[in-house]
């Protein structure tokens, strides 16, 4: 019998293909099935701009050049969605686009199909798989909270008849502390969207999926999870099974050239506080210089990933309504003065900058993050306590878990309404009790070694991960089969 072949069909953003591709190549590397091998087969969605195309396109040359039995399918092109589209809305119905292709990349494959594996911003492409004769199953590259959300989300939709925000009280997610209208996800926050609608829809399709691949762990996540598994987020209907194979990251290719590790190597153990905000974070003018006052008065060591503005070059107006940061100029943003008056205990860096790197130096004693899944798991594999400040997408609903549910950041308050500020007696309080100021501080530092802890075990031989790597490769094997044609 041929290799069967697990087809990818991942959205293009680099935390979502690449948390996709690394996952299912450990599914490859496993051997599992009675040490059968899988190969692997990424359709390539051409990207709806320029700058994402490049990206997708050194993805591929470098996993190409691997070694692994990857190949690469690029789907035909197809005129992106016109009109004025959240991130979201844009994500799911340029996806949905491509379901005839993807029905003939699969139908014209001459071995068997292990799974079609989706995107969760693609889940509605499972009737495809279903007509095609071959298995799916979701990608979750966010946390598990937000799995269990989307799955309840179809049944809250019939028991809250109000906006979120307008609810008295909290909103009860399975498996999480009851969570507070203001930290609902970006994408749910407006019922009357179109945002709002994809996400009722794809929880929806999640349910009709063969499984769900999760970058978590059953150590990191209990509570979500075990709702998931004991049917309580859709109630009556099985959910499908979960495989929590994470914390999946990719953490080769390591820059210790780079500037910003060279400065940290002369800085004292745990001393400094890392700020980085992620591919499309990036702050006004006034939010810089209550930054710039925060960090200054705290007389705490720091280094700061500042990113400009974005321009129309750098995706700014783009298809898919994301806004990309520009490399950041210093003289222009920060206020005068600044640099000098910080030189020595401080250091701002203005473009990319290698974050698993940072996150890994022992110089590195805290991390306030836009709470990103995959920086979220970078920050936990070290060990390194964070402090949340969400700007978009689920970030609201991750800082809720961290600081509420797994005890490992110190919470920061943000002003949604003035578009997730944060002024500077606030900030300076976070960073001084993130960094040692308290009872609150300690604590999410010692839960945060705990989970340090709890991440590698998953994953090493033996881990729960790794037994449902196990678990999903067999399942993978037993139901490889030719499409229909």
């Amino acid at each position: 019998m041929a290799t069967p072949a697990l087809v990818l069909l991942p959205e293009w953003g680099s935390g979502h293909l690449m948390s996709m591709l690394e996952s299912c190549k450990r599914v490859l590397l496993s051997g599992g099935g009675g040490g059968k091998a899988f190969s692997i087969t990424l359709l390539v969605v051409r990207p709806p701009t320029d700058e994402a195309t490049s990206e997708v396109e050194a993805h591929v040359r470098r996993e190409a050049a691997s070694g692994l039995d990857i190949r690469f399918h690029r789907l035909p092109a197809v005129d992106p969605p016109a009109g004025d589209l959240g991130v979201e809305e844009f994500s799911a119905l340029y996806l949905s686009l491509h379901a005839p292709h993807v029905r003939d990349a699969i139908a014209g494959m001459e071995c068997p199909v292990a799974a079609l594996v989706l995107d969760l911003f693609a889940a509605t492409l499972v009737d495809e798989a279903r007509d095609l004769g071959v298995p799916s199953y979701v990608f979750m590259s966010s946390t598990g909270a937000m799995l269990a959300l989307m799955l309840h989300l179809p049944v809250l939709h019939e028991r809250v008849t109000v906006e979120f925000d307008e609810v008295e009280g909290e909103i009860e997610v399975p498996g999480l502390p009851p969570v507070p209208p203001a930290n609902m996800p970006c994408p749910v926050v407006d019922k009357k969207s179109p945002n709002y609608t994809w996400f009722v829809r794809l929880g929806d399709s999640f349910m009709d999926a063969t499984g769900i691949i999760a970058n978590t762990a059953d150590a990191l996540e209990p509570g979500p999870l075990a709702a998931i598994a004991e049917g309580r987020c859709v109630p009556g209907r099985p959910a499908p099974p979960v495989y929590p194979v994470g914390p999946v990251l990719s953490l080769g290719d390591r820059s210790p050239s780079h500037e910003c590790v060279k400065w940290l190597d002369a800085q004292p153990p745990a001393s400094v506080v890392f700020l980085c905000f992620g591919s499309m974070g990036w702050f006004d003018p006034p939010q810089v210089v209550e930054i710039t006052a925060a960090l200054e008065r705290s007389g705490q060591r720091f280094l700061w990933v500042l990113r400009g503005p974005p321009s129309s070059e750098t995706g700014a107006g783009s298809p898919d309504g994301s806004e990309h940061p520009t490399d950041a100029n210093l003289d222009e943003i920060l206020p005068e003065g600044f640099l000098e008056r910080t030189k020595g205990r401080g250091m701002v860096w203005p473009k990319w900058a290698p974050q698993k790197d940072i996150l890994a130096h022992p110089a590195v004693g805290g991390f306030v993050t836009h709470g990103g899944w995959n920086s979220v798991l970078e920050s936990l594999w070290h060990g390194v306590p964070m402090a949340p400040w969400p700007l978009y997408a689920e970030q609201h609903l991750n800082a809720f878990e961290l600081v509420a549910d797994m005890g490992v950041a110190v919470p920061l308050k943000v002003d949604r309404k003035r578009d997730n500020f944060v002024d500077a007696a606030e900030l300076e309080g976070t960073v001084k009790e993130l960094m040692g100021g308290g009872e609150v501080g300690r604590k999410a530092r010692e839960k945060a070694k705990q989970m340090m802890a709890v991440c590698r075990e998953a994953v090493a031989e033996g881990g729960s991960s790794h037994a449902a790597l196990q678990r999903l490769a067999q399942a993978l094997h037993d139901g490889a089969a030719m499409p229909k044609k």
